[in-house]
């Protein structure tokens, strides 16, 4: 069945008033939720957000309370279009559950992926290089499958564990992809090993670098933006919904991402009092997939995220209407961003990234606390670029890191292409490491 994207927001609130009644509907047939929503709920009223509140709120630790016999017993349905595939959660449990997803989840699923190549402003014609692992994880096998759709070209390579990061920049040279799609910590390991093989990725043809699944800060963002030469898109997603957005490429970088409300219905939540936040406030999300929901019945669904909401109005905005600007969007606060405590400071992993790559001389590095002699210190392992003194640039963030974080730092200097042959095997970068057992 097509998904075309919604006219008007007007029309969002139709099809999400018809699908949160069919959602509700197909979850009374589970075992798990007919014991936590009420008999009385008055399934006419679910647009009343009193009513739709009596729907108690999922989040990890009761899903982490049941057992493999339990979910795919009492909380999956059993009447179903036929399991297509598994999804990987991921790992909210300790050991992590796999989704089954219905044929028609797996129809919602490609489309939602599909969307953000739309919202990148990739399409026909064009080749994908795909670097997102192709293992159990969902997104680098959607990714490339919903390609087709769009007439876009994909080349399954994975992440570095199946395909070396040399032969990823070999492939890239030789195919000459316009689109390349990964994590973008993998993004910056192909620009450093790119640079220290002397290779120009910025003039190899890539026009779009579209990422998902990591933070992107906007040091980050200008990094790997003038390493490939290309636009970056943010994407997000999570497994028990599906692919939920992107950054609109008519929206300035880093605004949030637009959310595909006919698909998805989200709410931002206080974290405190549950009680709607504001527009522009910091609140946690609450998904209701309203689709992808034919075998897995997340009903607000708590994911840990916290973001802010805006309805984004273009029109308020100044700027011309265009098809996705019908969606809202959410922006990460990235408050659950993790930090070293070294010598009773808290250094922010984040902040501290994005310290790093406002240096253009730095291109790569990693940050490890650790115990020498009855002190904890924080080496910094640096990669410095071609043409820099890296004597000059050594003394240079010692004495930035100190007046910025009031740690004296230790700082090595690697051979350039150390750090993204050390990370070759890692799905996500291990960029902040703590050594002190």
């Amino acid at each position: 069945m097509p998904l075309p994207l919604p006219k008007s927001r007007e029309e969002i609130r139709r099809i999400q008033s018809e699908r949160k009644r069919a959602t509700v509907e197909r979850a009374l047939q589970s075992p798990f939720w007919q014991k936590r929503i009420s008999k009385k709920i008055d399934l006419n009223k679910l647009d009343d957000p009193e009513v739709w509140r009596q729907i108690p709120i999922l989040d990890k630790d009761t899903l982490r309370a049941l057992s493999d016999a339990q979910f795919y017993g009492e909380f999956c349905h059993a009447k179903h279009d036929g399991i297509a595939e598994y999804w990987r959660s991921g790992g909210v449990t300790g050991q992590p559950l796999f989704y089954p997803r219905s044929y028609r989840d797996i129809e919602v699923g490609l489309e939602s992926f599909a969307r953000t190549f739309d919202c990148a402003g990739a399409g026909r014609g064009e080749r994908a290089h795909v670097s997102f692992p192709m293992g159990i994880h969902p997104v680098g096998q959607i990714y490339a499958r919903c390609a087709t759709s769009r007439g876009i070209t994909a080349n399954w390579a994975g992440a570095g564990t199946s395909t070396p990061s040399a032969i990823q920049l070999e492939l890239i040279q030789r195919l000459k992809p316009t689109i390349w799609l990964g994590m973008s910590s993998y993004a910056l390991h192909l620009a450093n090993l790119a640079e220290a093989k002397g290779i120009e990725l910025s003039k190899l043809g890539i026009k779009h670098v579209m990422c998902s699944a990591e933070p992107v800060s906007q040091a980050k963002r200008d990094k790997i933006e003038r390493s490939w030469g290309a636009k970056l898109t943010d994407n997000f997603g999570m497994t028990e919904a599906g692919m939920m957005g992107g950054e609109w490429k008519e929206d300035e970088p880093g605004l949030g991402f637009r959310i595909w409300t006919d698909l998805y219905f989200i709410e931002v939540l206080d974290p405190t009092s549950l009680e709607p936040a504001k527009e522009g406030e910091v609140g946690t999300l609450v998904v209701t997939a309203l689709q992808t929901n034919n075998v897995t019945p997340f009903l607000r669904w708590s994911s840990g995220d916290l973001v802010t909401y805006s309805e984004a109005d273009d029109e308020r905005e100044g700027k011309k209407a265009g098809p996705f600007s019908v969606f809202p969007r959410i922006k990460h606060a990235h408050r659950t961003a993790g930090f070293f405590k070294i010598r009773g400071v808290n250094l922010g992993h984040q902040d501290l990234e994005d310290f790093m790559f406002r240096h253009l001389e730095i291109g790569d590095f990693r940050a490890e606390a650790l115990n020498e002699g009855g002190n904890d210190i924080l080496r910094l392992s640096i990669e410095v670029r071609r043409g820099s003194d890296a004597g000059e640039v050594s003394r240079r963030i010692e004495i930035q890191v100190r007046e910025k974080f009031e740690l004296k730092p230790h700082i090595v200097v690697l051979e350039a292409g150390t750090l993204a042959k050390e990370f070759e095997a890692n799905v996500k970068a291990a960029r902040f490491v703590d050594r002190r057992g």
